[in-house]
């Protein structure tokens, strides 16, 4: 649902069958808010209540930053007395004073060693170590010392850094940002909409540009499958590669037209990967974010292949 009050919304539901042990595609839902016959956030409470969907999965933050409720006598970031600002406060810079110990003790060994480690291999698992291991890459490094935001960024968008920072930015050209990519009128918009919503429905929250960061990490896809996303010619063709190897590791089927849909339209691609992680979810095969980011509220979906 990221972008503007008039950009179409693609809603993407996946249904489980026992007697076949399968996943399928069971509906595409494009919501469009010029649309003369049915207003956008009715369209989508219609599309949950049809089809009595138990869980939800978007795109943009479901909780906010420190900041947004915070009755203190502010003393700046730097001073900032919130535990989870804090946390993430010393825990970055305790992750910059011991790359500074490197650099101080072994300067040239450090420049080494730090050209081998920019070609770490990401696709291992590295979610046992925590800090990170491996030495800190020059982007890392200057995203550390940006600094923390807790008018802008959540504990978990520190976490999230750690461990896929350098490989967004090679992929994606991007980093992790809660609110970076997400309009205050989405926000808005779906606070009220989700008053709405049935009360039983579990709402979580994913990212597709991790996601496929996962698929590439368990070996589902290869970096080329991603490089050619974003190339006008080969994008189609990408999806589509990218759907069929979802399709073959994830025992799921999708119908002709729907696969279309899929592979035409970029924001329905995205919504397709969304409703994988919440397979993955109802699976039990995610990653878990540690308990200072507050997973319960965040309900943040990592999901692993």
């Amino acid at each position: 649902m990221k972008g503007g009050r008039k950009d179409n919304f693609y809603f993407c539901l996946l249904d489980h069958f026992e007697e076949s042990n399968r996943w399928f595609l069971k509906s595409v839902l494009q919501v469009k808010d010029d649309d003369e016959v049915q207003d956008g956030d009715d369209a989508i409470r219609s599309w949950i209540e049809k089809y009595e969907i138990d869980n939800l999965v978007i795109d943009f933050p479901l909780t906010r930053p420190a900041c947004y409720d915070c009755e203190l006598e502010c003393p700046g970031i730097s001073k900032c007395p919130v535990p989870e600002v804090e946390y993430v406060r010393n825990q970055a810079q305790d992750i910059l004073d011991k790359d500074m110990e490197l650099l101080e003790k072994h300067p040239k060994g450090y420049e080494r060693d730090r050209n081998i480690d920019d070609l770490f291999d990401y696709s291992r698992d590295i979610f046992d170590k925590w800090p990170v291991e491996h030495l800190l890459s020059r982007s890392f490094k200057r995203r550390l010392k940006k600094g923390f935001l807790p008018y802008w960024n959540r504990p978990l968008d520190f976490w999230i850094w750690c461990f896929y920072h350098d490989q967004l930015l090679k992929l994606f050209k991007t980093t992790f940002d809660s609110f970076g990519n997400t309009s205050l009128m989405v926000v808005s918009r779906f606070s009220y909409m989700k008053r709405h919503f049935p009360k039983n429905l579990s709402m979580h929250e994913a990212n597709v540009n991790l996601i496929l960061i996962e698929l590439i990490r368990s070996k589902v896809l290869l970096v080329k499958n991603i490089v050619n996303m974003s190339d006008l010619e080969l994008g189609v063709e990408a999806r589509l590669d990218i759907i069929k190897k979802i399709e073959s590791k994830l025992n799921i089927f999708i119908y002709d037209h729907d696969l279309d849909i899929l592979v035409k339209n970029p924001r329905a691609f995205d919504s397709f990967l969304l409703a994988i992680a919440g397979q993955r979810k109802l699976l039990n095969q995610i990653i878990n974010p540690p308990e200072w980011t507050d997973p319960l509220k965040t309900n943040f979906i990592l999901p692993a292949f």
